[in-house]
């Protein structure tokens, strides 16, 4: 099904199935968001070497409040 036949299909749902559509996208979307954290903190992941990073600048006392 193309893009174009998905938006169709929705603008002929019941304002109830628009809502528990709307509910079920939102969902799919944060576990799409939270798999994407788990990949880039885990080993290897872009994002793992900032954690490392972030160590040492507390160890070191270079972490301030946030005024």
């Amino acid at each position: 099904m193309s893009l174009a036949e998905l938006k169709q299909a929705v603008h002929e749902l019941s304002t109830h199935d628009l809502a528990e559509l709307a509910s079920f996208i939102r969902e799919e979307d944060a576990k799409a968001w939270d798999d994407q954290i788990d990949e880039d903190f885990s080993e290897g992941g872009r994002l793992r070497g900032m954690i490392a990073e972030i160590r040492d600048d507390l160890r070191c006392g270079q972490v301030g409040d946030l005024p």
